[in-house]
């Protein structure tokens, strides 16, 4: 098993506080993603009165080699704009494996968030939280390493089911799984296919679907999302055309 090492102290630059090693066979993947599970703090620590800087996160994969793009976008939560951003570039190293999508992805977002030197308040990815068959989906993975507050927001679900959902825009209702409370499925915009949000680490599901709302403009997903979406592509294809 891969030893895990714990960071007491916080550095300037965006650096995780728990650290281990991505190069695993999956199945040992599936035996630490277990071991870390139990490390997810579910009651809230995320005062939203006081959130400043959230950072949203995306990865955007070559069509023709094994490598992949990162992105980090610092987005003022008050304000509604951009601040910063950062990028990586790496080679995906672990195969694509349904419920193991941290251990291909978080290793390129790590490499952006390095490059970031603010510690933001929240962390915000395009996938799972809770809401995943061993709760430990790639919101909970990102906030655990960097004990931070994290919230997943997917377009697709995973696993749970829920009830009837209103056509407007703020509809929300409950994400169950196995009669546990994983997430909520959100719409975002009238008459648009929800998201499914839920959380990572250290906030509840009612403010995860505050701050995805407050997140939503015109768009389904959130602006942060949307943007870090946006810079992965176009240094992907700057790599890649250039």
């Amino acid at each position: 098993m891969a030893e895990i090492s714990h960071r007491r102290a916080r550095f300037e630059s965006m650096e995780p506080v728990l650290k281990h090693t991505w190069r695993l066979p999956p199945r040992q993947a599936v035996i630490l993603q277990r071991m870390l599970a139990d490390r997810v703090i579910r009651r809230s620590t995320c005062d939203l009165r006081r959130l400043s800087l959230v950072v949203g996160t995306d990865v955007s994969y070559s069509k023709v080699t094994d490598t992949c793009y990162g992105a980090a976008v610092v987005w003022d939560y008050r304000r509604g704009r951009q601040v910063a951003a950062a990028t990586a570039v790496r080679r995906a190293r672990f195969p694509y494996v349904p419920g193991l999508l941290s251990f291909r992805e978080a290793p390129v977002l790590v490499a952006a968030l390095a490059k970031l030197t603010c510690l933001p308040d929240l962390l915000l990815v395009e996938g799972q939280g809770l809401a995943h068959p061993r709760r430990f989906g790639l919101a909970s993975h990102l906030g655990v390493l960097y004990d931070l507050p994290a919230v997943g927001c997917a377009k697709k679900r995973l696993v749970g089911q829920h009830g009837p959902l209103g056509s407007g825009r703020g509809s929300r209702t409950l994400l169950k799984d196995k009669a546990e409370v994983v997430g909520a499925v959100l719409r975002t915009r009238s008459l648009v296919r929800p998201v499914y949000v839920s959380p990572g680490h250290r906030i509840a599901v009612e403010q995860c679907c505050r701050v995805i709302a407050r997140l939503s403009g015109r768009a389904r997903l959130p602006d942060p999302l949307r943007c870090a979406h946006a810079l992965a592509n176009q240094q992907r294809q700057r790599n890649e055309t250039g």
